[in-house]
């Protein structure tokens, strides 16, 4: 990819064509990652088109200085997640009409390898952190962009994600 300043003029500028290069290059692997945050293709698919088309529309939020671009897609793929969850919950009502309790509804559950399914039974942080760190390779200094912490908070954090992962595998194991 061409260089992170020179891609985000050319998109602040209006170009058309830097932006649809930018989504072809970045879009199936965004794709990915927020598939494990939102648990669907299908829902992967709106929550990066949602991403895109704030970030198209929003053209001051990206600053070159800060971290790289691709860091910054991710940030705010990670926080269109986040709001896509909370459109997602709905509250049960009891017979008196009093809230009972707020619920995630569910996504549909597909079949899912025995790894997978391990990974999807992290907290959705953890599976998003491990996911950008082991499957995108970003360093601990691109988390900490994305996330917006502390590189050590990376690092305990991941710590914690990599134990909770090998906890859930080795009880599978277990019972298997």
């Amino acid at each position: 990819m061409a260089d992170d300043r020179e891609v985000w003029k050319r998109i602040t500028q209006g170009d058309e064509q830097a932006f649809e290069d930018f989504y072809r290059q970045t879009a199936p692997r965004l794709q990915a990652f927020l598939r494990h945050l939102v648990g669907s293709q299908e829902a992967a698919e709106d929550v990066a088109q949602e991403t895109y088309t704030a970030m198209w529309s929003r053209l001051n939020g990206y600053k070159p200085e800060i971290g790289e671009l691709r860091a910054y897609l991710y940030g705010a793929a990670r926080r269109q997640a986040v709001d896509w969850w909370r459109k997602q919950s709905r509250t049960i009502r009891g017979s008196d009409g009093d809230a009972v309790e707020d619920i995630a509804v569910p996504s549909q559950i597909e079949k899912r390898s025995v790894v997978e399914d391990a990974f999807q039974r992290l907290p959705a942080e953890q599976r998003a952190l491990l996911w950008l760190r082991e499957v995108e390779g970003q360093s601990y200094d691109e988390l900490a962009a994305i996330l917006d912490i502390p590189t050590g908070t990376v690092r305990s954090r991941l710590f914690a994600a990599r134990e909770a992962l090998r906890s859930i595998w080795h009880g599978e194991r277990r019972s298997v």
